[in-house]
């Protein structure tokens, strides 16, 4: 990477970082598509995985306490098995079309999820596991799995500060599962090391703001990331096909 792009993914990592310490996701969504313009979509996604594996470790360390066991048993187990057939449907089906239908599918959700309040799209147990299934599935065709866990939490009225802490576990076995089978990306020590200074430094500008940020404040913040995921999805779908 030359000065220029290295100072502009630091920037997109900085302002990444920050935006998952506060509202519990949002780094790949933010960070992700500065990294594969300038690296290219194999390693920018291997990049994203990387550092977003940090941040889930290093947010993790400070709200642990906070983590709700009962919701990741449900959660993880369903999105790793989808992996494998998200996968192969990624496969069969061509990829602006399988973004087409994902990207319009959560956007109807998120919005019916906004209007009707009363409505549980994803209720109990049974829904915890299609959320996470759904999540999973997302996450290894369209790059997005934050939308389908936001329209759980919001069904389902996952306390802010809890949801923030499991999300750390529950993404973080996803990002390891997924380093564990790309492997790590390619990068100089040099780049390393900005990129590695900038995460930190977004992480402890999220947590000062977490101080003035209601959770309220913090919740509409998720959801408008799982909005933009949804629209940036179906919008990439539509521009490739």
């Amino acid at each position: 990477m030359t000065h220029l792009q290295t100072i502009l993914v630091a920037l997109s990592v900085f302002s990444g970082a920050a935006t998952q310490r506060i509202t519990g996701l949002g780094f790949a969504l933010v960070a992700s598509p500065l990294l594969v313009l300038v690296i290219g979509p194999f390693q920018g996604v291997l990049l994203a995985n990387a550092l977003t594996l940090i941040i889930n470790v290093i947010v993790l360390s400070t709200t642990w306490r906070a983590v709700e066991p009962g919701r990741l048993m449900l959660l993880i187990p369903a999105a790793l098995l989808a992996v494998p057939l998200g996968a192969r449907v990624s496969h069969l089906i061509s990829a602006p079309l399988l973004m087409i239908v994902i990207g319009g599918v959560i956007l109807v959700a998120l919005s019916a999820a906004l209007l009707l309040r009363n409505i549980q799209l994803f209720p109990g147990p049974v829904g915890a596991l299609a959320a996470g299934a759904l999540s999973g599935f997302m996450n290894v065709t369209a790059g997005v799995g934050g939308p389908a866990i936001t329209l759980y939490a919001i069904g389902d009225a996952w306390a802010q500060r809890s949801f923030v802490a499991s999300m750390q576990v529950y993404f973080g076995a996803i990002n390891l599962a997924s380093i564990l089978t790309k492997g790590l990306p390619a990068m100089l020590p040099g780049t390393a090391m900005v990129l590695a200074a900038a995460l930190l430094c977004g992480i402890v500008l999220g947590q000062v703001l977490t101080a003035v940020i209601t959770p309220a404040q913090a919740r509409q913040g998720v959801v408008t990331l799982a909005l933009i995921g949804a629209v940036a999805t179906l919008m990439k779908g539509i521009l490739w096909l």
